[in-house]
């Protein structure tokens, strides 16, 4: 089923939430249980799914706009905005792909597992480069900050894929400090982070799990702890 049939939330033109969805998240009946509510049914059933599992179509102009536009929506002390996303996609996934190829061959990795490199590149419909921009200096929004800001706002990014019917998988590793990959995504004061790959989720791929049987890595209970 692809993506357009698959948007779950109608968005306005200028990307603000409509009159009809502001209502479903203000319900006027009340959940006996908050977790049945159909916007956390939707948080609570994403997934993230690897490269191998991702076909066309990615997401298009429109759909990405909607994410970033999510993504804005993050916890962010002083609206410094300090992260950036770089979008990669068609002819673009081959330099991406040559650049990954040549880190895993600078890493001493053989020519088969460069290649297997490459294809992570070529594979993802679209990639999206996480770039985090830092202002150590700032006076009154210490570093700690603005990273949990670029977090909320990866976080934000995926939900919103996820609720616009597109699957996808943050990725990271060693790459991130190789020097050619960072002069080919980052500019002054830029640090990269990782890259989130996003396409249709393939007919072949993994059923998700419902969310009774799977193994939680912590329940609610050990993160929420009263004060004093």
């Amino acid at each position: 089923m692809p993506p357009s049939s698959c948007v779950r939330w109608p968005i306005c033109d200028d990307v603000a939430v409509c009159g009809a969805f502001r209502r479903s998240l203000l319900p006027m009946t009340t959940f006996d249980d908050p977790l049945s509510h159909p916007v956390l049914a939707v948080l609570l059933s994403r997934r993230s799914l690897g490269v191998k599992h991702l076909v066309e179509p990615g997401p298009d102009d429109a759909a990405l706009r909607a994410m970033a536009a999510v993504a804005l929506r993050a916890p962010d002390h002083a609206e410094l905005v300090p992260f950036r996303f770089r979008v990669v996609r068609g002819a673009a996934r081959e330099r991406l792909a040559a650049l990954f190829e040549q880190a895993a061959r600078d890493a001493g990795k053989d020519e088969a597992a460069a290649q297997l490199d490459g294809e992570r590149a070529r594979r993802a419909p679209v990639t999206l480069a996480v770039l985090a921009r830092i202002d150590l200096g700032h006076p009154l929004v210490p570093a700690h900050e603005q990273w949990i800001a670029l977090g909320g706002a990866l976080a934000n990014f995926l939900d919103a894929a996820h609720a616009l019917g597109y699957a996808g998988k943050m990725l990271s590793g060693a790459k991130v400090r190789q020097p050619a990959l960072q002069a080919a995504f980052c500019g002054a004061g830029e640090t990269l982070v990782g890259w989130v790959a996003l396409g249709t989720a393939a007919a072949a791929a993994p059923p998700a799990k419902p969310l009774a049987a799977r193994r939680p890595k912590a329940e609610p209970a050990d993160i929420l702890r009263p004060w004093p």
